[in-house]
């Protein structure tokens, strides 16, 4: 019988898809990561590691299944941990689930899981896995959720053929109340738990305090931008917008050097300089902040919130707007360099000066939006037929084709 190595989180998710693996005759083994040392800034009120891993215990016991805990603190460190205070600093945002996924789950605790003797590793994820014929053999899908309001296939976004094709989804196809029924009729301490909003494996985490570790605080200045500003040149946006449209509505679009100039000119981040606006604030750090962000700006008085609209890290200052609605938190195009791309199914990549239309997201959660997708040889651009909000450099913006996640890249 085929053996397979849980990651039990003490949720819900993974207790259910254990107990799913034994009706189906695995032999499967739970396995708890232990990724954090340090809980001074962990909300001992939101799922802590140590209670979660007496929960994981007791579910592995319940289902009378063997049960071990493995310290990966040291690698999710060097792989996660340096890499968000990094690219936080550089004023970037960062999302380390995604990286989590790739670097932890489906590689470091999957060589442990080899150890063991593991066929498969298997995770509480709500996606679900396909398999299709290619010319040169068997090729294996990532696939949404069933639950489209619990669908995590983007959290999957970077992970290899090599890593799904050991990965495991048993509960993908169910929605969320399902599996609480199965684990409250199996009797599983899990089954009214609350799910966790925290980092992988680590509980939910005060992310300033978390910052500060490394990120020491440094007061700067909240500078607001009128909504009528814009530090663009809005008839040379335009003509380029008008220049993208028309080239992309033709059948056989040919991709000219005004086409690029005209993608590059709408994927660029807005940029402000601090006599654009004016100060009505101070902040702790511009590197703890993200655009788009409301909270945490603690400015008063406004007809409007206010929005981070972009963050300036190198002279420490924040640039923010009133209005979800402010233009500076919008833009139609974003910028991918093709050394971050990363296709599920390598064959689905598409060749250096062609389009793929596909439905898009930048961020967990957002609805899929119409979207092309464009292969300019050094850098892939996404142009989406409405404006998006809050796009961010440093996030992962993932693609699909109808259920199915086919690629992904780092927005630049």
């Amino acid at each position: 019988m085929p053996r397979v190595v849980v990651g039990l989180s003490g949720g819900v998710d993974s207790s259910v898809t254990a107990l799913l693996l034994i009706e189906q005759g695995y032999d499967v083994i739970g396995m708890f990561m232990k990724n954090w040392h340090d809980e001074t800034v962990v909300i001992n009120n939101e799922c802590p590691w140590e209670e979660d891993s007496k929960d994981a215990l007791m579910v592995a016991e319940k289902l009378g299944i063997p049960f071990q805990t493995i310290d990966l603190s040291k690698e999710y460190k060097e792989r996660i941990v340096d890499y968000m205070f990094a690219e936080y600093e550089s004023g970037r945002t960062p999302n380390p689930d995604v990286l989590c996924n790739r670097e932890i789950k489906f590689d470091v605790f999957l060589k442990a899981a080899e150890k063991l003797g593991a066929d498969f590793v298997a995770t509480g994820h709500y996606c679900q896995k396909g398999e299709t014929e290619t010319a040169s053999g068997k090729a294996y899908q990532l696939l949404a959720g069933a639950d489209k309001n619990k669908d995590q296939s983007y959290f999957l976004c970077q992970i290899t053929q090599e890593q799904l094709a050991k990965a495991l989804f048993p509960i993908g196809h169910l929605q969320k109340h399902k599996v609480r029924e199965l684990a409250a009729k199996a009797d599983l301490i899990t089954a009214e738990k609350r799910d966790s909003q925290g980092l992988c494996f680590v509980g939910k985490i005060s992310l300033p305090e978390f910052l500060q570790q490394q990120l020491k605080p440094k007061q700067g200045e909240i500078i607001e931008i009128e909504r009528s500003f814009s530090p663009i040149n809005e008839l040379e946006v335009s003509e380029a917008h008008d220049l993208v449209s028309g080239i992309l509505n033709n059948p056989d679009p040919q991709f000219s050097d005004s086409f690029i100039q005209a993608l590059n000119i709408l994927s660029e981040p807005v940029h402000y300089q601090k006599n654009d606006g004016r100060v009505v604030g101070t902040h702790s750090g511009a590197h703890y902040f993200t655009i788009g962000q409301r909270k945490g700006l603690q400015v008063g008085g406004k007809p409007e919130p206010l929005f981070v609209l972009e963050t300036d890290t190198a002279n420490n200052l924040i640039y923010t707007g009133q209005g979800d609605d402010h233009k500076g938190l919008y833009r139609n195009c974003l910028k991918i360099n093709t050394s971050d791309i990363s296709w599920i199914e390598p064959h689905k990549a598409i060749s250096e000066n062609a389009r793929l239309p596909i439905k898009a997201r930048v961020r967990y959660r957002q609805t899929l939006q119409e979207a092309i997708l464009i292969n300019a040889g050094t850098a892939h651009y996404l142009w989406f037929d409405k404006p998006q909000r809050g796009i961010t450099s440093g996030q992962f913006a993932a693609w699909y084709k109808d259920e199915e996640l086919l690629g992904s890249g780092v927005i630049c």
